[in-house]
């Protein structure tokens, strides 16, 4: 069950209304810290922060245009060994996907802690979010400037730069897992914001907590005009793709720029194995080896295994992903993995009619065994 509230603007940019609510949650004893997106003195970038002292709150940017890394890893590394003390975790929705798929492969504990989901615009790359804010005369391009278009479900090309592709093509954007969700889809810019609490957090008092009764109005029909927008990119990206990799020589074709360096599984939050099997001795080959190869197929190219590894970290990760896209953004080559991997997922998980992050108690299929489970490869 869930309270619904509002969560008054009162002059206040989205981002210091979140603010404001954070800080109470932290004062009324609901969480010891905070882990939220911060800014950097530089104003050109974002990173994770915990934050302990509530005056650090003012640098925070809980709706922030850029995304580093998924905070899904960091909240893993926060309580896989269920540390002591309640942390507040602000997350995006591809995010807390991700942090219940985690949670459901023992990579990360939900033990005091207090999942706040907030309603996802899109973010743009690292590289684009620092050339956008040394255009505006080097001050960072605070949330609230991009908020305006965002309210209503725009996709927020700014000065030239366009979403990050998985942005582009998120058909989840809205805050659907949390025990608190924070909508501002479909507000005016002078609206109060759209909060779900759960009836434990609801508990402590609404007035408490800065909250108000109430439900916020329009919020579902922009959600839903933005879902078709984003379905629509999504279609065509998948189309291309399974165009474009039917055959052998067109999957080897996308691969073909893969340097191997590792950065996707890295950047990737459900590529969780502490030792990967490619980084060990097996792929090690001796220079004997590789003459050998090459005298057999007349060419080998190098560096090798690279289609071998791809192929291995989509069958492993792919009933899970989420499609927040950071390992194409982590990919110094610019393979277009969000799509190839969210396409080739979208097929792997409607055959267990599995949603990665839908539900807690779902567990993904490659950890379960059901007796009738893909009974029609038999017939």
């Amino acid at each position: 069950m869930s309270v619904e509230a509002l969560l008054p603007r009162s002059g206040r940019s989205v981002e210091e209304a979140i603010n404001g609510l954070l800080a109470s949650l932290m004062e009324n004893g609901v969480v010891d810290a905070v882990l939220v997106p911060m800014e950097l003195p530089s104003g050109q970038n974002v990173t994770q922060a915990l934050i302990r002292d509530r005056s650090k709150l003012q640098s925070a940017v809980p709706v922030s245009p850029v995304m580093p890394v998924n905070s899904a890893t960091v909240v893993s590394n926060l309580t896989v060994d269920q540390g002591k003390g309640k942390l507040g975790v602000v997350l995006r929705s591809c995010e807390a996907r991700a942090l219940v798929e985690l949670v459901k492969l023992k990579q990360a504990s939900l033990e005091n802690v207090v999942v706040i989901s907030v309603d996802c615009p899109g973010s743009y790359t690292v590289a684009d979010y620092a050339s956008m804010t040394g255009s505006m005369g080097g001050g960072a391009p605070k949330a609230h400037r991009f908020m305006e278009k965002a309210l209503q479900g725009d996709t927020l090309a700014w000065d030239g730069h366009g979403l990050r592709p998985a942005c582009q093509m998120c058909d989840r954007p809205a805050a659907e897992f949390g025990d608190v969700r924070i909508g501002f889809f479909g507000l005016t810019s002078k609206d109060a914001l759209s909060v779900e609490l759960s009836d434990e957090i609801a508990a402590v008092g609404l007035e408490k907590l800065g909250l108000a009764e109430g439900k916020a109005e329009g919020r579902a029909a922009v959600v839903d005009q933005l879902v078709k927008q984003r379905e629509q990119a999504r279609d065509a990206a998948f189309a291309e793709v399974r165009a474009a990799s039917g055959s052998p020589a067109g999957l080897l074709s996308y691969f073909s720029a893969c340097l191997t360096c590792h950065n996707c599984s890295v950047s990737c939050p459900i590529c969780y194995c502490k030792q990967c099997v490619f980084t060990t001795a097996t792929f090690e080959h001796s220079s004997s080896q590789y003459m050998r190869r090459a005298e057999r197929k007349g060419a080998l190219r190098m560096p090798g295994d690279t289609v071998l590894y791809q192929l291995t970290r989509m069958n492993h990760m792919v009933t899970s992903c989420v499609g927040c896209g950071q390992c194409e953004s982590g990919c110094p080559s610019r393979i277009p993995l969000a799509a190839i991997f969210r396409s080739v997922g979208q097929k792997v998980q409607a055959i267990y009619d599995y949603v990665p992050g839908r539900s807690l108690e779902e567990p993904p299929p490659v950890t379960t065994f059901r007796e009738k489970e893909l009974s029609f490869v038999s017939r």
